[in-house]
């Protein structure tokens, strides 16, 4: 059965219009985010749907830009009066916050959500010693867990010793920005008010008491951005009340369209270039499709144009003479074309 056809036998179960929207996680350079150009091509599904009673986003994603999950979120609420997320494997990141505007969680037994609390990378951040053109991401649970550990665990609390944790800390090789710490704070705060602000736009209200429980999980008490949540965790241990389970049925269409999506996007798959060049072969092309937006009227899909080709680079290797250069075979690859189709 192909995609269409099982978008339409959701439809018909649940009384809803979808919009498959899934992003690949395969391990290399050619997989893909949650970002912001996917507005437009949402907009475009929306229009084509029209107003409708109830609209379920089929959602598979490792995360991405947690700037888009209210813009999205909102943009689908002026179209329906009920949104639901179908989540038939991971919704990492930024797609737990789309899911946490969402009426309605649809979870199966390998349905998962994620932590909440992001990594930050400006100009500010410490200089990659092993490459001087990337930052180093500073992950905001680690800021806060350092301080955390210097109060609550050994006990400092006059503000003369907290300012020398602090000053240690900045100091620290590579250096911390002070104004990178800014950043850090900047965005803890954006991300707990935007998480509230998903929370509080679901049709039937949640107690402030509840949705700040929520947010404390979500953002601070899960301790590790790789901690993954099951539907059963989610609704009795985290308070998300909006979790309901896929009946057998439904939860078996959920898992045979992610399948017929993993046949393009390879989720998980290793990325090897000299696997993908093939054997005995100099130069060589390939296409990656990398996300879909599509329901049964439109498709969408952002892919990538690969070239591949075998090359000589000299490599330098130590040898008691001193170093030397030797001429090695390795496979180089660049980036012919791509975007959304």
């Amino acid at each position: 059965m192909d995609r269409k056809q099982l978008i339409q036998q959701i439809e018909t179960a649940r009384k809803s219009r979808v919009i498959s929207y899934l992003t690949s996680d395969r391990q290399g350079p050619f997989n893909a985010r949650i970002a912001p150009d996917i507005i437009p091509h949402i907009s475009k599904q929306l229009q084509k749907i029209g107003k409708t009673q109830n609209i379920d986003l089929f959602l598979y994603s490792a995360g991405g830009d947690t700037m888009v999950p209210w813009r999205l979120v909102s943009m689908i609420r002026e179209h329906c009066d009920k949104f639901s997320v179908l989540i038939p494997y991971k919704a990492h990141s930024a797609a737990t916050m789309i899911s946490l505007g969402a009426d309605e969680i649809v979870m199966s037994d390998l349905s998962e959500l994620s932590p909440i609390d992001p990594s930050t990378a400006n100009v500010f951040n410490p200089v990659d010693p092993a490459n001087a053109q990337n930052r180093i991401p500073i992950s905001v649970e680690d800021v806060m867990a350092y301080f955390d550990l210097a109060k609550n665990k050994f006990g400092i609390k006059s503000d003369e010793e907290l300012s020398k944790i602090f000053t240690k800390f900045v100091e620290s090789n590579p250096q911390i920005h002070p104004l990178a710490l800014g950043n850090v704070n900047r965005i803890h705060n954006l991300i707990r008010m935007l998480a509230k602000r998903l929370l509080k736009s679901h049709k039937v209200a949640m107690k402030e008491e509840v949705v700040d429980k929520i947010v404390d999980y979500f953002t601070e008490k899960l301790y590790s951005h790789q901690y993954f949540i099951g539907r059963r965790e989610a609704k009795d241990d985290l308070g998300l009340t909006t979790v309901v389970d896929a009946d057998a049925t439904l939860a078996k269409l959920m898992t045979d369209l992610y399948e017929e999506y993993n046949k393009d996007l390879e989720f998980g798959k290793i990325w090897n270039p000299e696997t993908e060049l093939g054997a005995n072969v100099m130069q060589n092309k390939k296409n990656y499709k990398i996300a879909y937006i599509e329901s049964h009227d439109i498709s969408n899909y952002y892919d990538m144009d690969v070239e591949y080709r075998k090359q000589q680079v000299n490599v330098v290797q130590q040898t008691p003479q001193g170093p030397i250069q030797l001429p090695q075979e390795q496979v180089g690859f660049k980036v012919i074309g791509q975007g959304w189709k």
